[in-house]
């Protein structure tokens, strides 16, 4: 993810103390955030499901994409760097090799998902407890129909604008 950084001269460059909160769960900005140097965390619920090190890594980036609160909180582990994007969409509709990038990224994870998966259900088929029934839930999630998107009228603007 290092090459996304190439990319990144248009953002404003923070620094982040250690402590500081990037991204609030269940809050929204349209912000994208993309690692220098440092390491933040993860938090979901009060749960950290990730360190994050790698520079050119990417935070924000559901949120903005799927048009809802961001789904877990980040914080600097350590002093850290980054470069913050206040407007995401104009942000990668002038650097497509970035949207490109974010893309690849989350069929990575939605691989590495969908592999974790196949081995649950294979691990636990047969068994009879909730752990069997794993795979249909997740397997209904994925296929749940896209949220359907409604433009505002003239007098109700559309409030993601």
């Amino acid at each position: 993810m290092r090459t996304i950084l190439d990319y990144c001269s248009g953002g404003v460059q923070r620094a982040v103390p250690a402590g500081t909160l990037i991204i609030h769960e269940g809050g929204t900005t349209g912000h994208l955030y993309v690692l220098i140097e440092g390491r933040l965390e993860v938090i979901k619920g009060d749960t950290v499901v990730a360190s994050i090190t790698e520079p050119g890594a990417v935070v924000g980036e559901m949120s903005f994409l799927l048009d809802k609160p961001h789904t877990a909180t980040v914080r600097a582990a350590s002093a850290s760097t980054v470069y913050e994007f206040d407007d995401a969409a104009s942000f990668l509709r002038d650097q497509p090799a970035v949207a490109l990038l974010i893309a690849r990224l989350l069929a990575q994870r939605l691989n590495v998902a969908t592999t974790y998966l196949a081995d649950i259900m294979h691990q636990y088929a047969g068994h009879g407890d909730h752990l069997s029934m794993v795979g249909e839930i997740l397997q209904s999630m994925i296929n749940l129909p896209p949220t359907t998107v409604s433009p505002g009228s003239d007098l109700q603007s559309d409030p993601r604008m």
